[in-house]
């Protein structure tokens, strides 16, 4: 079979092509069209692992989290807490596109981390939270200033936190801290008072006891300064170490009646006379507050009570110096 193509069938065949390509052109043209007015390019936002919306210019948008979140003007804050941001490029509906919504969202999950100042004592157990490192400073120098006495040893220590510190948090703590330190200064005081030599008399020898002759008296049943403190209490009471230290005499010497003597060094020594009973050998070591004999009346002695002397390089000093 023989097919011939005249000139008009090509040309028929021709304009229908192209008018079909025209059709099909325009088509295309009205589609992208209604795409464009309907849809557009923009950036879907993540924040951490929430989608939270759309802007349309990422680099805009980040500068706007950068200036008007980042970047707080409140006092003190150190950084702004933000999830990390993530972004994707997609085509979505021109209606779902609000950089000022994305904004607040941002906003609403941000928090302000704010710079405190501890100042604190090495134990811990004293703290006060100041807002700025100057007060922080200021705090220091005044308590060592009032304080000197004991040295308090204060550091300062930057921390981060969701909330600024309260004057009324800060007044509180300032007055604790005070309190504290007043107390350790009064117990400082006191062991000063009650230190020999350098040797602190923790315990007391007796707990208890009635005064009955005191340092440096003169009375008829001796012929000479009373060279110690008299205590009488009853038979039999525990009689204890004033300080730690090595038993250097435990038995029977003259008018002490049975006597101990302890050494604690740096010359000092003390002495516990007319005691009914010893509980130490020499030699021994005791702690303060251990128990070393029992009150008796042994010796040169009118009734029951501890003869109790304090020596610093075998001189007597009064112990109402030290103790009662």
């Amino acid at each position: 079979m023989t097919f011939i193509l005249n000139e008009d069938s090509i040309d028929y065949n021709l304009k229908t092509m192209v008018n079909i390509f025209k059709v099909m052109t325009i088509s295309i043209i009205i589609i992208v069209g209604i795409i464009l007015i309907k849809f557009k390019p923009a950036y879907a936002v993540t924040l951490g692992e929430t989608q939270i919306g759309y802007v349309g210019n990422k680099t805009e948008f980040e500068q706007e989290v950068d200036n008007k979140i980042l970047k707080s003007e409140e006092e003190n804050v150190a950084f702004v807490a933000l999830d990390n941001i993530s972004y994707k490029f997609q085509y979505v509906d021109r209606s779902l596109v609000s950089e000022e919504e994305v904004i607040e969202k941002v906003k609403e999950n941000s928090k302000n981390i704010y710079s405190v100042y501890e100042v604190s004592s090495n134990d811990e157990q004293d703290v006060v939270y100041v807002n700025s490192l100057d007060e922080a400073k200021e705090l220091v120098d005044n308590l060592k200033n009032s304080y000197n006495e004991i040295e308090p040893d204060l550091k300062i220590t930057t921390l981060y936190l969701e909330e600024p510190v309260s004057d009324e948090s800060i007044s509180e703590a300032k007055l604790k801290i005070s309190q504290s330190l007043d107390a350790k200064l009064e117990e400082k005081r006191q062991r000063d008072k009650r230190t020999v030599n350098g040797i602190y008399l923790a315990s007391l020898p007796l707990s208890g006891g009635t005064i009955t002759s005191r340092y440096g008296s003169r009375e008829s049943i001796r012929n000479h300064a009373h060279g110690g403190l008299d205590l009488a209490t009853s038979y039999g009471t525990p009689i204890k170490a004033v300080a730690d230290g090595t038993v250097k005499v435990a038995g029977v010497s003259g008018g002490y009646g049975n006597l101990v003597v302890l050494s604690h060094g740096n010359g000092v020594e003390t002495y516990y006379g007319h005691c009914s009973s010893i509980n130490v050998k020499v030699g021994t070591t005791v702690k303060a507050g251990d128990v070393i004999a029992k009150v008796g009346s042994t010796g040169n002695s009118t009734g029951n009570h501890l003869h109790f002397e304090i020596r610093i390089n075998g001189a007597s000093v009064n112990p109402q110096k030290y103790i009662y």
